[in-house]
């Protein structure tokens, strides 16, 4: 560290941090931690605050464990040299840096379920391009595309993270790309979507009525309405709040009309904060069983997935419209990236093509009318 750089104190002791630059030239704190081990004094960078997402406290708790005895990052690097790092070691590396969330659960299924039975005590040295074919074509035996996506991805962001701590170089060549072509937009026509309403106001269990009515009139996910509480709505100002939606940041969507006398006639659990609460009034994790019923009952055909469904309808009502954009259907539908929304641009296109086409009609009969009033001139003279 050189001797010039400020060092600034924090509140928690053994940490401090310089000042730098992030890679978009913002100002960047970087912290480092300072402690005795083994009678001698270690200094350790910590981490970046935006890079690394490090914080004092963050910092503090990296130099407990150092002093509690976890091996610092070069002596990390040290024995790495000497060590074997295999694709499972690599994993259990790569999961100790990321936090407990479901993303990372869903990753160890991945791992051990297609990674670990051929490739898990492979280094990545002895990776070749045969390995990750056979790996993909394995995978893709009973699983769909994204699946082998997905795999094939983790198994990359493993070696990459390796790479990067200097545990193990990357890979020699190019992971193969898996090509996906799984965007299903559904829609109902209008007769289905009347049979539809009327066997949802025909049903008794207002839970799986409510739940089919909400995304239908708001494009909300399922698990957002699982996740939704009484006071994520402001019935005065008129928003709902989503927490944690797909995207990843919480969004708030306006509360229209049908959705605030969906909500308002709603009954409320008092013993729960959750509008549609599961069992014990707890959080709910699955969909009310009446569901499947009701679509039976309306006639839709079986692949039509009864609440993603719903969802694809509003949109496409709003995009065949004419009259939003696909920014604000964006927003609406909470979509993280417009590439997402880009699926229902046709259905605008449809829209202002039949605009178009009318105001050429309308402009063929004014045409018309001005031709034969001026032939009636003409006969008169």
């Amino acid at each position: 560290m050189p001797n010039k750089v400020e060092r600034v104190k924090t509140a928690y002791p053994g940490v401090y941090y310089i000042m730098g630059k992030a890679t978009d030239g913002r100002p960047e704190r970087i912290y480092y931690i300072f402690y005795r081990k083994g009678g001698k004094q270690v200094e350790e960078k910590a981490g970046r605050q935006f890079q690394n997402d490090m914080t004092p406290a963050r910092a503090s708790q990296l130099r407990t464990r150092r002093i509690e005895g976890a091996p610092s990052n070069q002596e990390r690097r040290d024995a790495a040299r000497q060590e074997v790092w295999t694709l499972t070691r690599l994993w259990e590396e790569y999961s100790a840096h990321k936090p407990i969330t479901k993303g990372l659960t869903v990753d160890k299924s991945r791992f051990l379920k297609f990674i670990v039975p051929t490739l898990g005590n492979k280094e990545p040295l002895e990776l070749s391009p045969v390995d990750l074919d056979r790996l993909r074509i394995g995978v893709a035996k009973n699983h769909a595309p994204q699946t082998v996506k997905h795999v094939i991805a983790l198994l990359a962001r493993i070696i990459n993270h390796g790479a990067r701590l200097g545990l193990c170089p990357g890979l020699r060549f190019k992971a193969p790309t898996i090509k996906v072509h799984n965007i299903k937009t559904e829609d109902l026509s209008p007769k289905q979507l009347a049979a539809l309403m009327e066997a949802i106001n025909e049903e008794y269990d207002y839970q799986a009525a409510n739940f089919m009515r909400m995304p239908l009139c708001t494009g909300m996910r399922r698990g957002e309405l699982f996740k939704l509480q009484w006071q994520h709505i402001d019935f005065e100002k008129g928003f709902i709040h989503i927490i944690g939606p797909k995207g990843g940041k919480d969004q708030i969507i306006p509360l229209n009309q049908v959705a605030r006398e969906v909500l308002e006639s709603h009954p409320r659990d008092d013993d729960s904060p959750f509008v549609f609460p599961g069992r014990g009034g707890r959080q709910r994790t699955r969909r009310p069983r009446r569901i499947d019923a009701i679509r039976e009952r309306a006639g839709l055909p079986r692949d039509f997935r009864p609440l993603h469904g719903l969802r694809h309808v509003y949109a496409s009502m709003l995009a065949s419209s004419g009259q939003v954009d696909l920014f604000v259907l964006q927003k609406l539908l909470t979509h993280k990236s417009a590439s997402m929304t880009m699926r229902y641009a046709h259905l605008r296109d449809d829209a202002l093509r039949r605009a178009s086409d009318l105001a050429g009609d309308l402009l063929g009969q004014a045409m018309t009318g001005h031709n034969l009033h001026v032939a009636n001139l003409r006969k008169e003279k």
